[in-house]
């Protein structure tokens, strides 16, 4: 049946469907009604009554708050059979459910039909109770895995079916596995056909060795065993299954000199632990999550915006009076990529740009963006840092240049990759712009000046405007630099800049920059040591291809024009 809760002690479960009749219950039916609403008993949901909803006719059933017993057996984390689930509890699940269909099948009712563990539902208190039944003259007969074989052959419901499809409930709540385990078949339908079919020497049933059986298990499977008889008239009825199962459960009592109530109180305290223990591993989890989350936001953002954002939902922009602004890009990056491949090309920059950021970590520095190959760092916001800002993005600077000193690409060695750096310092705003994909931006002067600052550079020179150096003058540091002159900014026109070479008393292995003299020459030779290096990757046995297009897999979009590959075809688009 397909339900759900409608109120906190109700649920309602179809019942009809009126779209292809009249919506009306026949005269026999109104009367397996009549007798369910008679039916008041401890082990069975009590039923309330129908109710005409839309196109459909539900039926008011009792609400058992932990859900159906095929649930329990699932949720080993929360009834663990070490601890709460032990061999006890499973024999007074099955003494619950035997307690049940005996009561039902001496009830007006006679027989369930249905019986299954998905229809025997668990409450509060952890007493299991059997619902759906008495609806065999409204809802039609189903085919699965509890039903009895000769129902299987002849769809038709008796209580020696019940029996059988009570044995295979029994073996789910002693296992814990699937519903009719068997180690040799694992397909329902090719279980319901030997089965059905009833061929072989045995009966085809479920897992349940006699053998490996503990002594205090022994005769609850025997018992079970006997429900699942091929002959029905073998099967014992529930009044003998209520009364073996019942002096087995008093031995135990007898045994430990327990009451009822107080294995139901050890019962709860052993469940109670367990939640706690429960709610203990999930809050690690949540915890462990939640800061995994942190961290990801926090490279993304900045750890005050972060946390502006996951307290009100947006970041006030910010004025700062002085921040210090880096720029740097690849020279000859477009001959670079003309040729490369698309995948050599993102590979050059992953191996560059994962260096440039742990060379970030040890400054006091924030990566605003890389955008192709122009990589973006700003220090002094959004945390306020004095005068260390020049500081920090100078030290980092030289470090960067430092390193690029002894870079090499893989996909073409040998070959000198320059960058150009350009720094400002002075006044920015700053904030979080768009909602989709938010990004904190930079806005202001400052920033276009330290763009002009890298473009109007030179090949692995640090170009500085004359406003870091006054702030760097007055900081502790000893930083070396050499005056340029003057130099032509666009949009500010003529100013004195500066080329930072190093700072006193360290040593920086920093790359000899070309003279301005060998600077044009050598940007156009770059496609000529391209070459060289390519003919070098020939003759080490790698291949290089013609320029060749390659089409996309979608009709009328772009094409990817591929200049170079090698024979490790992991570069082949």
């Amino acid at each position: 049946m397909v339900s759900f809760q409608l109120f906190f002690s109700f649920q309602v479960v179809i019942l009809k469907d009126l779209k292809h009749n009249d919506g009306n219950f026949t005269e026999k039916q109104k009367i397996e009604l009549n007798k369910l609403l008679q039916i008041d008993y401890y082990n069975l949901t009590k039923f309330y009554g129908t109710v005409k909803m839309d196109t459909m006719i539900f039926g008011v059933i009792e609400y058992c708050e932990r859900g159906s017993l095929r649930d329990v057996l699932n949720d080993k984390i929360s009834y663990p059979d070490g601890t709460f689930m032990d061999w006890e509890f499973k024999i007074s699940v099955m003494y619950d459910i035997a307690k049940g269909m005996s009561y039902l099948h001496s009830s007006k009712t006679e027989v369930h039909g249905r019986l299954k563990s998905t229809n025997c539902v668990v409450d509060s208190r952890m007493v299991v109770k059997i619902t759906d039944f008495g609806c065999n003259s409204i809802l039609p007969p189903r085919k699965d895995l509890w039903t009895a074989p000769e129902h299987l052959r002849h769809a038709d419901v008796s209580q020696k079916g019940d029996v059988y499809s009570y044995g295979i409930i029994a073996q789910e709540i002693i296992l814990r596995r699937e519903t009719f385990y068997t180690n040799f078949c694992r397909d329902h339908k090719e279980k319901l056909y030997r089965v059905e079919s009833g061929k072989g020497i045995r009966p085809f049933r479920p897992d349940l060795i006699l053998e490996t059986a503990g002594e205090g298990e022994l005769e609850v499977y025997t018992l079970v065993k006997s429900c699942w008889e091929e002959d029905p008239e073998k099967r014992p009825d529930f009044k003998k299954i209520e009364s073996t199962l019942a002096k087995i459960f008093s031995n135990y009592h007898s045994q430990t000199n327990e009451n009822y109530m107080d294995t139901l109180i050890r019962r709860l305290q052993l469940y109670s632990r367990n939640l706690e223990h429960l709610v203990e591993e999930r809050t690690e989890l949540y915890k462990a999550e939640r800061d995994r989350a942190d961290r990801l936001n926090f490279m993304l953002l900045p750890r005050p915006v972060v946390k502006s954002l996951k307290e009100t939902g947006r970041v006030e922009p910010e004025l700062f009076e002085a921040v210090t602004i880096y720029f740097s890009d690849i020279v000859g990056f477009t001959t670079l990529c003309q040729y490369s491949t698309p995948m050599e090309v993102v590979d050059m920059l992953n191996d560059i740009y994962k260096n440039f950021d742990h060379i970030l970590d040890h400054h006091d520095v924030y990566k605003v963006e890389t955008i192709g190959d122009a990589y973006m760092v700003v220090s002094g916001l959004p945390k306020r840092n004095g005068n260390r800002h020049a500081v920090d993005i100078s030290m980092m600077a030289l470090d960067i240049l430092s390193f690029m000193g002894s870079f090499e690409l893989r996909h073409l060695p040998g070959l000198p990759v320059w960058i150009r750096i350009g720094i400002h310092s002075g006044p920015c705003a700053a904030g979080v712009v768009g909602i989709k994909m938010p990004r904190y931006c930079l806005f202001g002067d400052t920033v276009n000046t330290a763009s002009r600052m890298e473009s109007t550079g030179l090949p692995l020179r640090i170009h500085v405007s004359g406003s870091t150096i006054a702030i760097l003058k007055r900081t502790d540091c000893h930083f070396q630099y050499k005056v340029r002159g003057k130099t032509y900014l666009k949009g500010k026109g003529t100013e004195i800049t500066y080329w930072l070479t190093g700072v006193k008393d360290q040593q920086y292995n920093l790359p000899t920059p070309p003279s301005v003299e060998n600077q044009q020459r050598l940007q156009d030779d770059l496609a000529g040591m391209i070459t060289e290096s390519l003919e070098k990757r020939q003759s080490e046995g790698v291949l290089v291809r013609e320029p060749s297009r390659v089409a996309s897999y979608r009709k009328g979009t772009l094409e990817y024009l591929q200049l170079a590959t090698t024979e490790n075809y992991s570069t082949y688009l």
